[in-house]
């Protein structure tokens, strides 16, 4: 990696595990826990190649992959990743910098319908590789595929700033809610579900 990331940087040497066993109470007490994969998974056809990029815990990549879809799921913290194929068999869980992503060096050559950036993820890449991130999430993309991203616009990137990154990473914006639920997003709004698509070639 060429820049520590915020996750390394803005957080304590427990945090990843800490992280881990919050999903896992959350999961066996029964919280939804699907929200981004129920959207992402009415944004493309049954059987679609899907990123999951910073997948974490593997949470959202698993219950894409649950309704059938294929799923690639990289994050920088490898012991996330552990986590993510110790609980979630299946999806292929790989350790990466989504900043230097190159999933064909990876064995994966074949373009990903639409990509899922959730879990604040762009809040914690390295500062200054924002732009970075979208375009090498992008050039995964087949053309005319998808991002979805969310995260919390109080957490230090201003979304000026993540629309700004957008157009240098060659996507364009179409549709923006407050949640990933689809409410209508506002000014005031706290959080931002960003549809941003790849041109057709």
């Amino acid at each position: 990696m060429a820049k520590p990331t915020r996750w390394v940087t803005d957080t304590g040497p427990e945090h990843s595990q800490w992280y881990i066993d919050r999903f896992r109470r959350l999961a066996a007490e029964g919280a939804d826990l699907a929200g981004e994969a129920r959207l992402v998974d009415a944004l493309v056809p049954p059987s679609s190649r899907i990123l999951d990029a910073g997948c974490g815990t593997g949470r959202v990549g698993a219950a894409l992959a649950a309704r059938g879809h294929t799923v690639v799921g990289v994050d920088a913290d490898p012991v996330l990743v552990e986590a993510a194929g110790a609980t979630y068999p299946g999806p292929r869980w790989l350790v990466g910098d989504l900043a230097e992503l190159d999933l064909a060096a990876a064995g994966e050559p074949e373009p990903f319908d639409v990509a899922v950036i959730a879990g604040n993820v762009m809040t914690f890449v390295a500062p200054g590789t924002e732009a970075d991130v979208l375009r090498r999430v992008a050039a995964h993309l087949r053309p005319d595929g998808l991002v979805a991203v969310g995260f919390g616009t109080d957490r230090g990137y201003q979304l000026s700033a993540f629309d700004d990154d957008t157009a240098v990473a060659g996507l364009h914006l179409e549709h923006r809610f407050a949640t990933w639920d689809l409410r209508p997003w506002r000014k005031e709004s706290d959080f931002a579900v960003s549809l941003l698509r790849r041109p057709a070639d």
